[in-house]
């Protein structure tokens, strides 16, 4: 009990003394707040090269946007790309026009979406215990700033936000969107407004950031969010009080007002060609079938849940029972800024639930469910920061983080014998290995485990959240980081140096041609198109082709796997092999033969 005091009654007075100084308070917290998404979303940012496949997509349509002038209709390799609105590839294209053309502009809007809807979240949950001390008549600034700390960590560091935060697509944009959106509808609604011809300035906020969202993915942008605040609205028997606090006709004019422009100019421009391949393929489509292959069993993103925001994820069904989202009546005696926890479920069952209906599946998809979920988590340790006795719901769910994070480490030391080999860079896993960093990881978790083994018999259960955040900031730190820079070198570093030498080595009007494989960093770091084939006999007709053209080229560059090169069985003399790296070749195939004799590839 000593230890316990000893320990609690600083913090106490660390925190009470905060609470007297606001200005201090905000200086903590903003300083807090950069430090986690520096090291969860920014360091080293550019540090590492473009990822195949999607990654350099959206890099090269943002670069040719700013390259072209043309804001309105997105190309990649001279082909149209309708796969997603323009809102990405314009944050991309600023970015380039302030950073340069590189990886680190590519990323920033990923990285800076995911910072802000951290923040946002901060400031919610802090917000919501302050009211909560109001109602209590009590002052317990402990439990409000620690717990909006827990929150924006479990937000900042889980292996899905890091992951796309990290990437420079549009996912972790339509989560910045989504999940700010949501988070200003439940500010508005929880500061329940006097009647007014106009929404508060939370429902306001709310409304143009459905418009970013509409301009980053789509349909989705607004039909998600809808669907989960009318059904919170709906349960509590608020539908048509919200109806005219949040003025949805005025609300949906600021939605279109801002989002419909740049689709009246695409369409305007390309017609039902827009139409059909980005409503038609890419929302109803993969919404009703499985797209580019993507299927996967019902129980897919219970896994993606289980995984992808782990270690913490253990806690999440005991935290949704603590909030015993189904006694309606309970939460209808509630006053707004206290259904924090019911808003989170409803936001984490509607995301779960309408991507689960979905029959293209992604992991990518339950992005936007993760900051509900760190919220959900946050708000049932909160009860421990507060030194209210704890449940056996807590101990019990401890235990099962300690099976869970040894799971993982006995996984990560046997990880050799559960992955294959790679393709495209067959050493690899085994250079990870020799490095140590799969042992190194194991000991994190493991040495996790049992300090959080220890606390339970101890009987003292609150550091034990901060057991998991500091275990996987170290695993980032000194076994993921590292790894991400193995994976770099031995799988896309060959082909950014033979782009480079490509560059070097291409003459006038000579085609750049990518046999058996498409790597679309190819197309970025080159700044040329690149004409991908996939089969080997497909490339030896087109070579073929070109050789008895009447105009033709003096050579094309070829740039291919070595099995692949093995497979078009080329006479050594029929080609000059400019350079070898990783598992790639790039050779020169001249075409200087006279107009009577044929190329002989045979």
């Amino acid at each position: 009990m000593r230890l316990k005091l000893s320990v609690t009654r600083p913090v106490d007075q660390f925190f009470h003394k905060i609470e007297q100084r606001p200005a201090l308070a905000v200086t903590i917290s903003i300083l807090w707040l950069l430090l986690i998404n520096w090291i969860a979303f920014g360091w080293n940012l550019g540090n590492i090269g473009l990822v195949d496949e999607t990654e350099p997509l959206f890099a090269e349509a943002s670069r040719q946007m700013l390259v072209t002038g043309d804001w309105i209709t997105p190309f990649f390799n001279g082909e149209t790309r309708f796969d997603k609105p323009a809102l990405i590839y314009w944050c991309q294209a600023i970015a380039y026009s302030i950073m340069g053309v590189n990886e680190w502009a590519a990323r920033i809007p990923s990285a800076l979406a995911a910072t802000a809807v951290t923040a946002l979240a901060f400031y919610a949950v802090q917000w919501h215990f302050a009211k909560k001390d109001e109602l209590e008549q009590v002052a317990n600034p402990t439990r409000r700033y620690l717990t909006a700390a827990v929150a924006s960590a479990l937000m900042a560091f889980n292996p899905e936000m890091i992951v796309w935060a990290r990437v420079g697509v549009s996912d972790m944009l339509l989560t910045g969107c989504m999940a700010s959106a949501l988070l200003c509808f439940f500010l508005g609604y929880a500061q329940k407004s006097s009647p007014s011809p106009f929404p508060n300035k939370w429902y306001l906020a709310c409304y143009v950031l459905i418009a970013g969202a509409i301009l980053t993915k789509g349909p989705v942008g607004i039909v998600l969010p809808g669907l989960i605040m009318i059904a919170f609205a709906v349960y509590l028997g608020k539908f048509w009080e919200l109806w005219r606090e949040m003025r949805p006709i005025l609300g949906m004019g600021i939605v279109f007002a801002i989002s419909a422009p740049w689709y009246v100019l695409v369409t305007w421009r390309n017609g039902w060609n827009f139409i059909n391949s980005f409503f038609g393929y890419h929302n109803i489509e993969r919404f009703t079938e499985v797209v580019n292959g993507h299927s996967a069993t019902w129980y897919f993103y219970f896994l993606v849940v289980l995984l992808g925001f782990a270690p913490y994820s253990v806690y999440i069904l005991t935290a949704m029972a603590r909030l015993k989202f189904w006694q309606r009546s309970h939460w209808l005696n509630q006053e707004r800024s206290q259904q924090l926890g019911l808003f989170a479920c409803f936001w984490f069952f509607g995301v779960f639930g309408f991507f689960s209906i979905a029959v293209t599946k992604l992991p990518s998809y339950l992005l936007p469910l993760m900051p509900a979920t760190a919220i959900l988590v946050a708000l049932f340790w909160s009860d421990l920061f507060s030194n209210i006795q704890t449940h056996k719901s807590f101990r019990i769910s401890s235990w099962i983080n300690v099976a869970f994070l040894s799971t993982i480490s006995v996984g990560l030391f046997n990880l050799s014998k559960i992955v294959g080999t790679d393709p495209a860079a067959p050493e690899l896993y085994e250079l990870i290995q020799k490095l140590g960093l799969t042992n190194l990881g194991g000991i994190i978790w493991l040495v996790s485990a049992i300090s959080i083994a220890a606390l339970i018999l101890s009987n003292y259960l609150r550091p034990i959240i901060f057991i998991n955040l500091i275990g996987f900031v170290a695993f980032l730190s000194v076994v993921l980081m590292p790894t991400l820079f193995v994976m770099d070198q031995q799988r896309q570093l060959p082909l950014r140096e033979l782009s480079a030498i490509a560059v070097q080595e291409k003459q006038p009007n000579e085609e750049l041609v990518m046999v058996g494989f498409k790597k679309p960093t190819v197309t970025f770091y080159t700044q040329h198109n690149v004409n991908y084939l996939k089969f080997s006999q497909q490339a030896l007709d087109y070579i073929q082709n070109q050789a008895n053209a009447k105009i033709r080229p003096p050579s094309i560059l070829l740039l291919t796997e070595q099995k692949k090169l093995l497979e078009m069985n080329l006479p050594p003399d029929n080609y000059k092999n400019i350079a070898t790296k990783g598992a790639y070749n790039l050779i020169r195939i001249p075409f200087k033969k006279s107009k009577k004799e044929k190329l002989d590839i045979s």
